[in-house]
């Protein structure tokens, strides 16, 4: 191959600067109340130890990974080997981490979690990136009061479903009437 037909194949990076490299740095507690706690949460979650997050609570964590986010809703396993890799977490409700105490809660635990990545999963299926963002905007608004929801971070959503935070901010800012706009 020529210079010119290998200079067709090389990759391109894009890259998008932010002043604030690390968002995850700056992610504060909905609440407030429980930011002490936030520093211990990613010690718990890297300990090794598997946590379920109680199902009697609308409670929940976002946890972020090098390259996208995953939720662990009511019900789920959190930590252990499952989470080694999670870079970040972002508590959602009063947050309530409970220890399985036999083998059928963990398990059964593990199936919850399963089912919360499906659900994600269905919904980043859609190739219309717009949509992915109302739609996990709906899906958290339906479980999480809507005053919460609105407090969450663009790159939390943005990362639970594959697209830029400035997608999941016009999307938060123009609702329904965004992919009308904007048709990507």
């Amino acid at each position: 191959m020529d210079s010119v037909t290998n200079y067709r194949y090389q990759n391109t990076m894009v890259f998008t600067y932010y002043p604030d490299t690390s968002f995850l740095e700056y992610l504060v507690m909905p609440d407030g109340a429980e930011h002490s706690y936030g520093s211990d949460l990613m010690a718990m979650l890297n300990d090794g130890k598997v946590f379920v997050v109680n199902s009697r609570r609308r409670n929940g964590l976002i946890l972020f990974k090098r390259y996208h986010a995953e939720f662990a809703g009511p019900g789920a396993a959190v930590g252990g080997d499952y989470d080694r890799d999670c870079v970040g977490a972002l508590a959602i409700g009063s947050l309530s981490l409970l220890t399985p105490e036999t083998h059928d809660e963990r398990q059964k635990s593990y199936l919850i979690r399963r089912q919360w990545i499906r659900l994600i999963k269905q919904i980043t299926e859609n190739p219309i990136a717009t949509q992915r963002v109302q739609k996990i905007l709906d899906q958290f608004e339906q479980y999480f009061p809507p005053e919460l929801v609105s407090r969450l971070p663009d790159e939390a959503f943005a990362h639970l479903v594959g697209v830029l935070p400035q997608t999941a901010a016009n999307v938060r800012r123009l609702g329904n009437h965004v992919d009308s706009k904007y048709n990507y």
